[in-house]
């Protein structure tokens, strides 16, 4: 019998991309309803089809004995999952052997003073903050339930604990270009890293958005009107293209799914909080390792392995055809 506590095997799909970074999402649930990510009145899964931490744990394991080397928590919002950081403490023994190069998460901000200081103590050494403005109305239409001062108090609490933090922001027509100048300062004379991305056409989240979305490519022309960007060659071992702003010495990342196609690079796979491994973010394919985790590792990475085999060579996002999602889960499914 295959002993899975030493036989390896590279993960790599059909076209030779390997796959050193995973995503996994603990929850479906969020205390936000962003307006991009979720309908205002989502109906979120039963617990019993959610994988117990345990679960999700040695799903880790398997995916870090066969060389994943980065592990990002997401939900919905993952701080809202009970007992959370039993998983984190749980997988940062992995840091402590070098299996594991990162372990981090991505949040709302709306609990991370509360579990800041747990988080660095588990290894987590950074973490990225959704914040896609700074005015305290603007958020809250935005999220539908947002306080911005429990995000900011969050920020400070992270920092505060040793962690660094990068804001997310999802770039949108109107407001949104408007605040980016005072929102690139903040984050800038903050010491925080600031991302902006592209709004993905996932779920129906009732808006058009066609007429929201904004192609990163047009907002980085105007920004240039206003900026001083050069290129900069900071990487985090996903996506995005980065820019120094001269005038406040930080770092602008974009991710641009829809204008700039970056699949030929990917070396990342989701899984979501019940089990599915979904090898494209842009694609509806998935794979059910609920049923072989429960058997054993080996079923579970002979799953993944003709999982990855099936990875297409791209999503399917279509930039001219926004009014409807090209993808029925929303994006609180797998976390972004």
């Amino acid at each position: 019998m295959l002993d899975c506590s030493t036989a390896t095997v590279p993960l790599t799909d059909g076209f030779g991309r390997s796959v050193s970074y995973l995503r996994l999402s603990v929850t479906d649930r969020c205390d936000l309803r962003c307006t991009y990510c979720m309908a205002e009145k989502m109906v979120f899964l039963p617990k019993r089809d959610v994988l117990t931490l345990e679960e999700l744990a040695r799903l880790s394991d398997v995916f870090i004995r066969n060389g994943v080397r980065k592990l990002r928590i997401t939900g919905g919002e993952p701080l809202v999952r009970r007992d959370v950081m039993d998983l984190f403490r749980d997988l940062s023994r992995h840091l402590a052997t070098g299996a594991l190069d990162e372990l981090t998460l991505t949040t709302n901000g709306t609990l991370l003073a509360r579990h800041a200081d747990a988080l660095a103590a588990c290894g987590v050494r950074r973490v990225n903050v959704s914040l896609d403005t700074l005015d305290p109305a603007r958020y809250r239409a935005v999220t539908r339930l947002g306080d911005i001062n429990r995000v900011l108090t969050g920020i400070q609490a992270a920092r505060e604990a040793g962690l660094k933090v990068k804001l997310n922001a999802v770039a949108s027509r109107g407001a949104f270009e408007e605040e980016l100048d005072d929102l690139i300062r903040f984050a800038h004379d903050g010491d925080l890293d600031l991302t902006l991305i592209e709004e993905m056409p996932l779920g129906d989240t009732g808006q058009d958005r066609s007429e929201t979305g904004l192609s990163l490519r047009h907002l980085q022309n105007q920004l240039a009107a206003r900026w001083t960007l050069t290129p900069h060659r900071h990487t985090t071992g996903g996506p995005a293209r980065y820019m120094r702003v001269a005038e406040t010495g930080g770092i602008l990342g974009f991710i641009s799914p829809m204008s700039c196609n970056f699949c030929a690079l990917c070396n990342r796979v989701r899984v979501s909080c019940t089990g599915r491994l979904y090898t494209c973010m842009g694609d509806e394919g998935s794979v059910d390792l609920r049923a072989p985790l429960r058997h054993s590792d080996h079923a579970t990475l002979t799953a993944i392995t003709q999982a990855l085999k099936a990875k297409p060579e791209r999503h399917a996002f279509d930039a001219t055809r926004l009014e409807r999602p090209a993808i029925a889960r929303h994006m609180s499914t797998l976390g972004g």
